[in-house]
């Protein structure tokens, strides 16, 4: 399979069918996050279709902006044309943007689509991926179906990434090592000099792939991002999308920013116009607003103190979260809590990590917090 292409990977319905055998582990192996021991127990009896406090899904609840809206009713009229102009204007604004020509920018249906055809392209010959965990799983997951083998490096006692283990945890065949900053599940963020000393050195031997999901939920001053190693290495890969702070979950739209070389490379495994008209005029409107960017900081900083309170009042430990998640010791059985919140209309994570079992809940808003401490501290009273 060396010279596997994008056209013969779609063509060969006989490869395709003996790699993607879909199968419920299939499914829960390839969800954004794995799905724990207790959510498989729980959700295959009990199927979600009702309306609930959605915490488990990293979304923002105060978005998309007035901006963002806007230019999605104004371009609905180009909606019967290719988005091929929209394209390449959203992939030079954002190349200005961030120093750099419009080469190095790919544009994919959300950062996720963009994992996954990173996770095929370095994961279809074998070798290994390298990430701590937990963290986002997707490219691990897709590469691992590929053939490869995933390298875990647990999280530090503060429930960050341990740049240090990860950095001497690289192989021979490790092909890519993926770190989160902020990350998820932990919501805790890595300074800037030692996620950058480690860039350099990881890149020596391979392909870094820095997700920068989280990033903007930082003041400005602390969102420094990995892009400035990007210009002059083409090792260094980093991912962005605008479905966190923008709050353009729902209309799917990332990039990433690289070596032109390096994205030719993932670009094999996707379309090249996978991104909607309405996305594209939504980021193009969200891009640099300063002001919804400010207001989404503050009001999920004030919610989020509202968990984090709670849970520094019960000596749950949860790290230093920085982001709109926060991760913690399931305080009883994970299958109980998920049924029991479901009941009262809130969901969240669970997640198995260390032969325990974590609560990760996503922040909504301060009123939604609110509701959702009270009624967590009866569900595991």
């Amino acid at each position: 399979m060396n010279n596997l292409t994008r056209r013969n990977w779609l063509k060969s319905s006989l490869g395709l069918a003996s790699v993607f055998v879909v199968t419920p582990s299939l499914v829960n192996q390839l969800m954004a996050a794995p799905a724990s021991h207790a959510e498989r127990e729980y959700f295959a009896a009990v199927p979600n279709g009702n309306k609930k406090i959605r915490l488990n899904s990293n979304e923002n609840p105060y978005g998309p902006s007035d901006k963002a809206k806007k230019a999605v009713i104004d371009i609905l009229s180009e909606g019967n044309r290719y988005a091929f102009n929209e394209l390449d204007d959203l992939r030079k604004t954002i190349a200005q943007k961030n120093g750099v020509d419009p080469s190095f920018v790919l544009l994919g249906a959300g950062s996720g689509e963009l994992l996954v055809q990173t996770g095929i392209a370095f994961g279809i010959n074998g070798g290994r991926v390298l990430s701590g965990y937990p963290t986002f799983t997707l490219l691990m997951s897709y590469a691992e179906q590929m053939g490869a083998t995933w390298d875990r490096v647990d999280l530090n006692e503060r429930l960050e990434y341990n740049y240090q283990a990860l950095l001497a945890a690289i192989k021979p065949d490790t092909k890519l090592v993926f770190f989160c900053n902020p990350n998820n599940p932990t919501g805790t963020f890595v300074n800037t000099d030692t996620v950058q000393s480690f860039c350099l050195e990881a890149s020596k031997k391979t392909l870094v792939y820095a997700d920068e999901a989280y990033l903007e939920f930082m003041e400005p001053a602390q969102q420094k991002s990995m892009v400035s190693l990007v210009q002059n290495n083409p090792n260094i890969v980093v991912s962005k999308t605008f479905s966190k702070i923008y709050g353009l979950a729902g209309l799917r739209i990332g990039y990433l920013i690289g070596h032109p070389d390096t994205l030719k490379k993932i670009a094999k495994f996707g379309d090249t116009i996978s991104p909607s008209q309405t996305a594209l005029a939504a980021a193009k409107a969200s891009l640099g607003d300063e002001d919804f960017m400010k207001l989404t900081r503050d009001k999920n900083a004030a919610a989020r103190k509202v968990l984090t309170d709670y849970l520094q009042k019960k000596n749950w430990y949860c790290g230093d979260p920085k982001t709109n998640v926060v991760f913690f010791p399931a305080p009883k059985g994970g299958k109980q809590i998920l049924s029991q919140l479901d009941e009262r209309g809130f969901l969240i994570r669970i997640w198995d990590y260390q032969q325990k079992e974590w609560c990760r809940v996503s922040i909504g808003t301060q009123d939604e917090m609110k509701s959702f401490v009270k009624v967590f501290d009866e569900v595991v009273a």
